[in-house]
């Protein structure tokens, strides 16, 4: 790839804890990435839509609400209407163990929950593409 990897960070639904987001798109920048932080309060679509506008390499999601088994299953579902099968869709929060499996078979990547350290994050993020995105 001739340019940095680009991954759009955002927080889905009504969700207005959005310290963590921004603590790990400044992490993924200083890590070398390119991010794109959509801000508060985007729904599915909207997300879809600015990875689409920005050729992003990966989505990030940062979910503490609790609708993780209704937001990401409705993101890989757009994402694969708009030919997005390339992007890696990633995230983190508060997210049970077993809803993690199920969201990890249903096509999303690793999720990262509280305590996860950042340049893991960016190192998953970076071999995923590596390895996914040509």
């Amino acid at each position: 790839m001739n340019r940095p990897i680009r991954v759009l960070v955002a927080k889905v639904g009504l969700d207005g804890h959005d310290r963590g987001a921004k603590v790990i798109a400044t992490a993924l920048r200083d890590a070398g990435l390119e991010v794109i932080y959509t801000g508060l309060r985007q729904t599915p679509e909207m997300v879809v839509q600015a990875a689409l506008q920005e050729d992003v390499d990966a989505i990030g999601i940062s979910i503490l609400s609790g609708a993780h088994n209704t937001v990401f299953p409705k993101l890989i579902d757009l994402m694969k209407k708009n030919k997005l099968t390339d992007v890696l869709l990633t995230g983190g929060g508060i997210i049970p163990e077993e809803d993690i499996v199920k969201l990890n078979e249903l096509g999303v990547g690793k999720l990262f929950t509280p305590g996860a350290k950042t340049n893991e994050i960016a190192d998953y993020i970076k071999d995923w593409v590596s390895n996914n995105r040509k």
